[in-house]
């Protein structure tokens, strides 16, 4: 434990054939597979130290990042009422989970003097057009810092947003004055944000090269959105420190990220192929999205290492604690045995909210008065994991002491590794997305971008779609 007793727990009781019988793994199983996260262990080894896992170097190599952000706050925030992230996927996922974890559940509505000072955030993550018109109908754009996010500067959605936005900025206050309206965050030497910002002048903050974006939150990427917020950045990393030093070792009993990926490897061979996150804390509601991006771009493969065509993966579900008790339970206790599911818990809330000892006569809800909400949801929650339990249904808890950065960057980057180790444990490829590159190039090749010239002639040569399946 560390010295500010903030570690993470994982319960994996209920995972266990000793609690759920024959559907459950045996210690003969884990031990089985002890070769093969030996052999594991050391690939994430090697690729941390060879630059093919950079996202765990995050923590320990920033210190320069953190003061040029603060520097960089300190100076606008001031200045604006909202910054506004422009991004995709991990460059929006993470941001709005940090955001949602750590600050008011309402921050947007709180006043800037009860957000001390710190604009609003907005984080446009998709390309509806309804939704950004929506978004120009509540915010000032001349008060608004655009935060564009994007490695490569071609990513379709989040440059479409850019070259909308910049225009519209052009419009209203001129070109020479609008670099204060634009931050870029982007590669060190290429893509075309880096020309554009050598161009016209805009501040840059820079991605490191090997870290994709589902493992970027650690990065400038998700540490410039919270700073702008107020978040504690330097807590964030200093948590994912600590998580990196407890995953490194080899002892998967001793490694919560190594015994989550390797309960999930041997669920997922067994069938159970849908791992539900269902945090008990609407603080953590966005977590589980994402997971849900980081646990399906990163081990749902066609083909494993050696080129085989094997179409691996398990499918991410997100659902939120106890709102979905109400609507997702009954499937997950009394429907098919396809599931793994992980509860987030909170040992202490931030507040703690009294039930009134009222309506004393109507005894199925007077027996609630003089308790807490507090005591309602870890009830609610052990309770889930139970009754799961006695279904013979595969569950595990993450248990947060607290709330704050420090968990949060413990969190990160404990999910993160067990990404990782769950790609070696599968023999696939946990960091790229061939899946995803394919519906790009469909969509650069509709547009005619030039290049993709024998990919348009692919699409209009595929059989088209017929009338007879359609019903209008």
């Amino acid at each position: 434990m560390n010295e500010n007793n903030l570690g993470l727990i994982l319960d994996y009781n209920y995972m266990m054939a000793d609690y759920i019988g024959g559907k459950g793994i045996t210690a003969q199983e884990i031990e089985s597979l002890k070769e093969k996260i030996r052999l594991s262990h050391n690939n994430m080894m090697i690729k941390k130290t060879n630059g093919m896992m950079d996202f765990r170097r995050l923590p320990f190599e920033q210190m320069d990042l953190v003061s040029e952000i603060k520097e960089y706050v300190n100076a606008v925030k001031n200045d604006i009422e909202a910054f506004v992230v422009l991004g995709i996927g991990g460059s929006a996922l993470g941001p709005i989970a940090v955001q949602q974890a750590l600050n008011h559940p309402y921050y947007n509505e709180l006043t800037k003097e009860k957000r001390n000072g710190y604009p609003r955030l907005y984080v446009l993550d998709n390309v509806d057009p309804e939704r950004i018109s929506g978004f120009l109908d509540v915010v000032d754009i001349e008060k608004c810092l655009f935060n564009v996010v994007s490695k490569s500067g071609s990513t379709s959605e989040t440059m479409s947003q850019f070259m909308i936005l910049e225009k519209m900025l052009e419009e209203k206050v001129g070109s020479d004055k609008i670099r204060g309206n634009i931050v870029f965050t982007t590669d060190r030497e290429k893509g075309n944000l880096v020309e554009i910002a050598k161009k016209k002048g805009y501040r840059s903050f820079v991605i490191p090269s090997g870290v994709g974006g589902r493992y970027s939150e650690l990065s400038s990427v998700g540490l410039l959105a919270a700073a702008m917020c107020g978040i504690d950045i330097e807590e964030l990393l200093k948590g994912a420190a600590y998580m990196d030093e407890l995953c490194s070792r080899e002892d998967v009993y001793q490694n919560p990220a190594y015994m989550f990926a390797t309960l999930h490897f041997i669920a997922m061979n067994q069938g159970r192929n849908m791992s539900v996150m269902m945090p008990y804390a609407d603080s953590l509601k966005y977590m589980s999205d994402w997971y849900a991006q980081l646990w399906a771009e990163s081990i749902g493969k066609k083909y494993d290492l050696e080129g085989k065509v094997v179409h691996a993966g398990q499918t991410p579900v997100k659902a939120l604690g106890v709102t979905d008790q109400h609507s997702q339970l009954q499937l997950y206790s009394e429907g098919p045995d396809d599931k793994v599911i992980i509860t987030l818990g909170v040992k202490e809330y931030k507040k703690e909210l009294m039930i009134p000892a009222v309506y004393e006569e109507i005894k199925n809800i007077s027996f609630l008065g003089g308790h807490t909400q507090n005591e309602l949801i870890h009830i609610e929650q052990a309770s889930t994991e139970y009754a799961l339990m006695r279904s013979s249904k595969m569950n595990m808890a993450i248990l947060f002491p607290r709330v704050n950065a420090f968990t949060i960057g413990e969190f990160i980057q404990m999910m993160e590794i067990a990404t990782g180790f769950m790609g070696e444990l599968m023999n696939i490829n946990a960091f790229d997305q061939p899946g995803v590159e394919e519906s790009k190039n469909a969509t650069y090749a509709m547009f005619n971008k030039p290049g993709y010239e024998s990919k348009r002639r692919e699409m209009e040569e595929a059989k088209q779609k017929e009338e007879r399946f359609i019903i209008r």
